[in-house]
């Protein structure tokens, strides 16, 4: 029986934060030999000897990974990076599920909003259009900005208006 009165509960293989096994819907740290008293509902404080340390690193870089396709371009590379990394981690995997999510969005409405600017180009003047690319490239660098500032706080952050392809 389990600390939390579960019978044949299988202890996790490595010490880390993981789903409270008591079913709470927070996160419960297990130091490789039991559970310990600290409970998050979503990522502890920030401390020397925590772990988690290295969790919001890996979110915040998630997010802040996007800003690298002003240099590089497709913006969805660096969260889908650290996605496939660290998949294990829930507050990473969250974190960047939703950076990833958010930039592949971006993407389709910039997609959708250059070709009905060609169209409307031919037909009428869709130049204007175009001029719509300039408030979604603000709003997207804002909302990636704030997002990495909540990752670096340990919070959850759900970017508006976006289409969850990944969970």
């Amino acid at each position: 029986m389990d600390p939390f009165g579960r019978p044949d509960a299988p202890p996790p293989a490595a010490a880390g934060w993981y789903p409270d096994p008591g079913g709470s819907g927070s996160h419960r740290y297990w130091d490789g030999t039991r559970w310990t008293d600290a409970l998050s509902s979503a990522i502890p404080p920030a401390g020397p000897q925590n772990a988690r340390d290295d969790s919001r690193n890996f979110a915040l870089g998630a997010h802040l990974s996007a800003l690298l396709a002003l240099f590089v371009g497709l913006p969805f590379i660096g969260p889908l990076v650290i996605w496939l990394i660290k998949k294990d981690d829930p507050f990473v995997r969250a974190h960047a599920a939703e950076a990833l999510n958010f930039n592949l969005s971006i993407l389709l409405y910039a997609v959708v909003l250059v070709v009905a600017g060609l169209v409307l180009l031919i037909v009428v003047v869709g130049f204007l259009v175009w001029l719509l690319l300039i408030p979604l490239f603000v709003a997207w660098l804002v909302l990636t900005v704030i997002a990495a500032v909540k990752a670096g706080q340990g919070a959850a952050y759900r970017y508006p208006l976006t289409i969850r392809f990944v969970k």
